[in-house]
């Protein structure tokens, strides 16, 4: 909650994608944070979109909502290759950025947008919303603990079916493809395991499938990692799978533990333990994990309070990325020069 003498997020939001209801719009209702404007391409949409979700009032574009001086936080759900660019506008207006994942096209404009954040010394964090739910907290636990052993494979799966084919994920202009929407969740969730492998993990190989009719665009990537540790990891994203599935599977030396859905937990909080004692099913609540991510976001504003994702994070997110795609026959996605 905002709490009692703690004054609520003046937040503004780019476009009105689908998503912000889930991932900003209802927490921010539950936590008692405000949305104080909205700014889509279309003025229209925008006044509609307020109207049905409460927001405050609307921008007539997203340089308006930038500059705006009572949006403190600009948060920025527009297409990947929108990412970069707004995110260096909004950090550039002095304001704090919560931004969808990944926060640039490529490793290159990630470097830009850290470096913009520290100039401008706001807050920028991408929207790893997972990290901050219950059934992640609970996987590093079950490690740091020891109960797992030591750790030796990690399998994320993060897949869903197809989007309509003129989606902007399949835009190679918009920096889509599976491994920018889904493939950035395997392989963070890979990353943050490094506190119990002995260190980042590093791109061993990697290849995948391009979209029919979207030239340069991954439909599914498959990457092989390995941790300093000789732990290894296997990350994979596809964009037209049979159906969702967004699971995360540790093995260790003496046992596995594994989340059905690591990324939306709200839908499914079961982590199944299967070690030499035996098997058991826990349950971490269903409580959204977008709405966690916000009262973390808040208590870093508010309070100072430590957050586990910064830009430093952003751009290795990014560089792995990069690497992955350069290993499966792809290039980085382009960065979008003008402002849309």
């Amino acid at each position: 909650m905002s709490g009692p003498g703690r004054e609520p997020l003046r937040i503004g939001v780019l476009g009105a994608a689908r998503i912000t209801e889930n991932s900003l719009i209802g927490p921010a209702r539950t936590t008692g944070h405000r949305i104080v404007a909205v700014a889509a391409r279309d003025r229209s949409r925008a006044e509609a979109y307020a109207a049905a979700h409460r927001v405050e009032r609307v921008a007539d574009s997203y340089a308006d909502l930038i500059a705006d001086p009572e949006v403190e936080v600009v948060y920025n759900p527009l297409a990947n290759g929108l990412h970069g660019p707004w995110n260096l506008a909004a950090l550039a207006a002095g304001k704090h950025v919560l931004s969808e994942k990944p926060s640039a096209s490529n490793a290159e404009e990630a470097v830009e947008v850290r470096e913009a954040a520290a100039k401008a010394g706001t807050v920028f964090m991408e929207a790893f919303h997972y990290l901050f739910h219950p059934v992640t907290r609970r996987l590093h636990e079950l490690l740091a603990s020891g109960e797992l052993g030591e750790l030796r494979h990690v399998e994320t799966l993060v897949a869903i079916p197809a989007p309509s084919d003129t989606d902007p994920r399949w835009s190679l202009d918009l920096a889509g493809g599976a491994t920018m929407d889904l493939g950035c969740y395997s392989l963070h969730a890979q990353r943050m395991l490094a506190p119990w492998a002995g260190g980042a993990p590093r791109l061993a190989s990697a290849r995948g499938g391009e979209r029919a009719g979207a030239p340069g665009v991954d439909e599914w990537l498959d990457a092989n990692l390995v941790f300093p540790s000789g732990a290894t990891g296997s990350a994979r994203s596809h964009m037209a799978y049979d159906e969702l599935v967004m699971s995360c599977r540790i093995t260790g030396s003496r046992g596995e533990a594994f989340a059905p859905n690591f990324v939306l937990p709200q839908l499914d909080d079961r982590i199944v333990i299967r070690t030499t004692d035996g098997e058991r099913t826990e349950r971490l609540g269903r409580r959204s994990s977008y709405t966690y991510q916000l009262e973390a976001f808040a208590a870093r504003l508010r309070e100072g309070a430590p957050l586990p994702l910064g830009p430093d994070d952003a751009v290795a997110t990014m560089t792995l990325i990069d690497e992955a795609y350069r290993a499966a026959g792809f290039a980085p996605r382009p960065r979008v020069s003008i402002l849309r």
